[in-house]
């Protein structure tokens, strides 16, 4: 009586493992990371968590795939990506990491622009005028081509100076404050939403832009075998946002149009 017993229990364990395995396997994760760059990605706990944020969590979420996001600076974010530790890193331009997988369709664009304190006679006009001014920057951003060229052409710090860490434009900024810097050069959409939440819009100016903007994007890393799957996804989802209406109606959630 004893062998119906124990192949009994037996059967029971296997069901139970076959079933533990199944939800394991149903359980798909996909982790993206960047560093604070609100709206494109805000705080973890913010309860607007960004813009790409909520796409990746909304487009992923229709093929039953869960996005965890994390915050950790822009140099590790691109440094695990590449060797893929995390899935994908948020915000990233072509220049940034060109052996990452880029889906046809930018999520969205950086409008690079220069800012410095109200009541200063300095505007950006070209590269040659960056001759003038101490320029902060964010070490291992990509701001096109030619500015990312005279940022590595101009390493002394009477030229150029470059922030690393989890609050490098908080570095940045104060540092205009200060007077230790004369100019910062920013994402428009960053640099809108902080001088809002941080109430600057009369204290520090937009002084000029560069041409053309930079399509960004969510960008996969380039060794994992599923990364051509998620891209394929994603701009699968994109397509359907802006085709539904919904992309715009994200982009109003965050007062941008």
């Amino acid at each position: 009586m004893r062998k119906p017993a124990l192949f009994s229990q037996v059967s029971a364990a296997v069901l139970l493992t076959l079933l533990l395995c199944s939800g394991l396997a149903r359980a798909e994760k996909l982790v993206i990371a960047g560093d604070l760059w609100c709206p494109i990605n805000c705080a973890v706990d913010a309860q607007k968590r960004g813009i790409f944020v909520e796409l990746a969590e909304q487009i992923f979420a229709e093929s039953g795939i869960e996005v965890e996001y994390r915050v950790i600076n822009w140099a590790r974010a691109v440094h695990d990506t590449r060797l893929g530790k995390l899935g994908a890193v948020i915000g990233a331009g072509v220049q940034d990491a060109p052996d990452f997988i880029f889906t046809p369709t930018a999520p969205g664009i950086s409008r690079m622009c220069f800012y410095a304190l109200r009541g200063g006679t300095w505007r950006y006009q070209g590269l040659q005028s960056l001759q003038a001014v101490r320029l902060g920057a964010i070490y291992g951003y990509s701001y096109g081509a030619d500015l990312d060229l005279y940022l590595s052409n101009h390493d002394d710090p009477a030229q150029v100076q470059l922030m690393t860490g989890d609050s490098a434009l908080l570095s940045n900024l104060r540092k205009l404050h200060h007077g230790r810097i004369d100019a910062l050069v920013e994402n428009a959409w960053v640099m809108q939403a902080l001088l809002s939440e941080r109430y600057l819009h009369g204290e520090i100016v937009e002084v000029g832009c560069r041409q053309p903007d930079i399509p960004i994007y969510l960008a996969f890393a380039p060794g994992l075998a599923d990364s051509p799957r998620y891209a394929q996804l994603f701009e699968q989802g994109l397509q359907r946002f802006r085709e539904d209406g919904r992309m715009v109606e994200l982009l109003r959630r965050y007062g941008l149009r």
